[in-house]
């Protein structure tokens, strides 16, 4: 876990094998800690407006999986060559972060 917030919601950094999406969307599922906006296998929970006031409302309303590669790596086929890319967090998830972090405030 990288950030808390409270007992609801997380923020992991989680390392893929395959490089699939769908192997950490499952396993995060069978832990009991589905994705925000996966509604294939995040579930119905929805976050507390008590607890988490305007963040709740962004969480609640997330329109899709609230997952992002931040780096990517692989051995280029055909050269060998490592080749790498990253990408900062998309405005929706930062602001989601914002929000989460304003009422509850991190925890570790």
């Amino acid at each position: 876990m990288v950030e808390g917030f409270g007992a609801e919601a997380s923020l992991v950094e989680c390392w893929l094998e395959t490089g699939r999406t769908h192997q950490i969307r499952v396993h995060l599922a069978y832990a009991g800690h589905g994705l925000l906006g996966d509604k294939t296998y995040g579930g119905t929970r929805r976050l507390s407006e008590k607890m988490f006031g305007t963040g709740a409302a962004l969480a609640n309303s997330f329109r899709r999986q609230a997952l992002h590669a931040a780096s990517l790596g692989f051995d280029h086929p055909v050269t060998g060559e490592r080749v790498e890319f990253s990408s900062p967090l998309p405005a929706d998830m930062a602001g989601l972060l914002d929000g989460l972090r304003q009422r509850s405030g991190p925890s570790n």
